[in-house]
């Protein structure tokens, strides 16, 4: 049975997993201080970190067109369909998966197609990809692939640290007390993914080191992280992503460590130096 894997363009898969022709991404765009970001292979993140400093407001984000997903769907007209969105509490993304999946079953019946809600983005979101490919490939049945990952999913953990919260405050994810509050102290916050996909507080640093120090202390004292492999996914920030890789390695038992480069998507809610750390 022939399968193809399509994401949502904050799944921050590699460029070397993208030459994996079962994998295709439906890309967003991003608008910001008057300009639009397509967040494809063209995409520019030095562009976009300059254009959202610059800008007053909010960048926005809109999703995937449900033909877009659609096509993505058909390519190479395979038998069974397995759709990865970042979480259905932050993006639209899943919602017009979903709707492509009420397209394609009228069309094409005979298909298999499941639309998966990461509750989680960027890291989590390739955990997950990563996962179906592995089920798939060795020949289980779609509807077992599908139950073996909805619980993958409920299993995995989501954390990040961010260095601006500027982003979080301007789209209304954050109050702007707590915003205001963190910014004057430089406070940072420890965040995690609920179980639904909501973002939460886990506590707080004074130092972006000190924070990413808890996180891998938190991961290290958790007994069900042994023998998994973290995602570590950072915007602009690669010696942050090897200091994380680093203490994981002395600390944690993770059987492997993958470290990933933030997407459009990624970097409109990360920010420039954010961290986003997923196991599972």
């Amino acid at each position: 049975m022939s399968f193809k894997i399509v994401v949502d363009s904050c799944c921050d898969l590699t460029p070397q997993m993208l030459k994996d022709p079962c994998f295709v991404k439906a890309p967003l765009t991003i608008q910001s201080n008057g300009s639009t970001f397509v967040d494809d292979e063209n995409f520019d993140q030095a562009d976009l970190l300059w254009s959202m400093k610059q800008s007053e407001q909010a960048p926005s984000t809109a999703c995937p067109s449900p033909q877009v997903y659609l096509d993505a769907y058909c390519e190479g007209d395979p038998d069974d369909v397995y759709v990865v969105t970042l979480s259905a509490l932050l993006s639209g993304s899943h919602n017009s998966a979903e709707q492509a999946k009420l397209m394609l079953e009228e069309d094409r019946p005979q298909v298999n197609v499941h639309v998966f809600n990461s509750c989680s983005a960027a890291s989590g979101e390739v955990l997950v990809a990563l996962k179906i490919r592995e089920l798939a490939e060795s020949g289980m049945p779609f509807k077992h692939v599908v139950r073996e990952v909805e619980q993958f999913i409920y299993q995995m953990q989501t954390l990040f640290v961010l260095e601006s919260l500027e982003n979080l405050r301007k789209n209304g994810r954050l109050t702007k007390l707590q915003a205001v509050v963190t910014g004057a102290l430089r406070i940072k916050l420890m965040m995690s993914a609920t179980p639904e996909g909501e973002i939460c507080k886990l506590g707080q640093a004074m130092s972006m080191k000190q924070a990413l120090t808890k996180l891998v202390d938190r991961m290290a004292a958790d007994p069900n992280h042994e023998g998994r492999t973290l995602a570590i996914c950072h915007c602009n920030c690669l010696e942050r992503a090897f200091l994380v890789k680093a203490m994981a390695e002395q600390k944690c038992k993770f059987a492997h460590i993958l470290l990933l480069e933030a997407g459009g998507i990624t970097t409109v809610y990360a920010n420039d130096g954010g961290v986003v750390l997923a196991y599972g």
